[in-house]
């Protein structure tokens, strides 16, 4: 009886110990916001190196190493995970999709060069395009429903553009693949039977999409360019993006688009973007009511942006709703088109609320915070509208804010059917303003307090 006794005693101190281990292997990161978050959790990967060379990678941007990389991957996911090593020269490679446990690392002076051949990035895998899910070309890097993942290191992402430029675009082919993939999206096809990868349709793949994955780590690297959108959080859960140096200026070149996703945390990065810099959207109208995933619990600090249409914008996908995002402590070195924007249309729905924007400074903008109810691009008549569905829009806060030129300090534009409600500005100062103070269309409880400007240009 009592050896049994010390059998189960000694099995329970293995459990326990086994237990530890597995938390040990995750520091966690209270990040302080206006809304409960929570902790963030960081994977300490294994100390376990996997060398791409071992696997018959070459340096020198003319061997392509494909298939070396993958090799590396699948060997680190196998032995339990650990990092997967790039080190210093420029390897040319083609997509690179990760698998659990896998923290791609770039050393110093390590450059990924990956081709602009789209046959390359075929067979076709589950991604989404503007908001609309479907199989189009592979990301560049990819994952699909991994744990545990990361890119890592001082090294960069450079994809060769010149093919993918030539898709930049819209023609006639390009805007009729937009709108059967739409339909198929309103006639609920099922999303392995909408093929996009085909013909002249032209759906550049992203830099970086990240596809329903829990733990992910972005930390140190740097990207100089992309086809697409260059990093997408897509339906995923807990992640840190710290340290990046983006630089994209090719058409939709968003910074990092953050789509129905939760505890995301945007740190100590500087975004140099040929479109949006920090965007924050949730899934296109059919497929995200289908998915019904709002984006939420999402918080930026401590970055700097250099050019961007938008500094944070939220939209104009997030008909699965957004909410609970904190931007504070950051700041613009040049022009943004609008600082703080929100965007949607009549065919959204969805919500957005609770947005929190603290602390941050602005060299030259727009609006310094514009809302628009009525942003439909290319589809105002690219397909009719089939459903009316009026995004709520409530709980919006800018506080702390100082910029030096703006052609307004706010452009509220609400919808008449469901007004924005409880905006509040506060402590907001303006150097000089180019056209007009405010505008205010359609909100409800609308309060303002110590905001300032030195000079008017042309008062409207």
């Amino acid at each position: 009886m009592k050896k049994l006794k010390k059998t189960i005693l000694a099995i329970g101190f293995v459990m326990m110990a086994m237990v530890i281990s597995g938390k040990d292997r995750y520091k966690s990161i209270v990040v302080e916001a206006p809304f409960p978050m929570d902790t963030i959790k960081e994977y300490i990967f294994p100390e376990r190196d996997f060398p791409i060379t071992k696997y018959g990678a070459r340096s020198g941007g003319k061997f392509n190493n494909t298939v070396a990389i993958s090799k590396a991957i699948v060997a680190c996911n196998k032995a339990g995970g650990g990092r997967v090593v790039v080190p210093a020269g420029t390897w040319l490679t083609g997509p690179i999709h990760f698998k659990s446990n896998v923290n791609l690392y770039l050393e110093e002076n390590a450059v990924l060069n990956f081709t602009d051949n789209p046959s390359d990035y075929l067979p076709a895998v589950l991604t989404s395009w503007e908001g609309m899910e479907c199989y189009n070309y592979s990301p560049l890097i990819y994952a699909l429903e991994c744990e545990n993942i990361a890119i890592t290191g001082k090294g960069t992402l450079e994809p060769k553009m010149d093919l993918w430029r030539t898709w930049f675009p819209r023609p006639k082919a390009h805007l009729n693949a937009l709108k059967e993939l739409y339909d198929m999206a309103y006639k609920n096809v099922p999303v392995e039977q909408r093929q996009m990868a085909k013909g002249e349709n032209h759906l550049r793949p992203h830099l970086i999409q990240f596809n329903r994955c829990k733990n992910v780590l972005l930390d140190g690297f740097k990207i100089r360019e992309s086809p697409f959108w260059t990093i997408h959080m897509y339906m995923c859960e807990n992640g840190i993006a710290r340290n990046l140096d983006v630089k994209a200026h090719g058409h939709n070149n968003d910074g990092i688009d953050i789509e129905m996703t939760r505890n995301f945390l945007v740190e100590n990065c500087l975004f140099d973007q040929g479109d949006d810099a920090v965007v924050i959207k949730a899934g296109r109208n059919y497929d995200a009511w289908r998915l019904n995933t709002p984006t939420e619990n999402i918080v930026i600090r401590n970055c700097t942006i250099v050019r961007a249409h938008v500094l944070l914008g939220i939209g104009s996908e997030m008909s699965a709703g957004v909410r609970n995002v904190y931007m504070h402590n950051c700041n613009t070195t040049a022009n943004v088109l609008n600082m703080f924007y929100i965007k949607t249309n009549h065919r959204h729905g969805g919500f957005v609320e609770n947005i929190y924007m603290d602390r941050v400074e602005c060299a030259s903008t727009g609006s310094v915070l514009g809302i628009d109810t009525d942003v439909l691009y290319q589809w105002r008549d690219l397909v009719p509208t089939y459903d009316i569905r009026i995004s709520k829009i409530n709980g919006i806060y800018m506080s702390n804010v100082k910029c030096e030129t703006a052609d307004n300090v706010y452009d509220l534009k609400g919808d008449i059917r469901n007004p924005i409600t409880d905006v509040i500005i506060k402590n907001v100062s303006v150097n000089k303003i180019r056209e007009f103070y405010n505008r205010v269309l359609n909100v409800r409880n609308l309060k303002e307090e110590n905001v300032t400007y030195k000079e008017i240009e042309n008062l409207q």
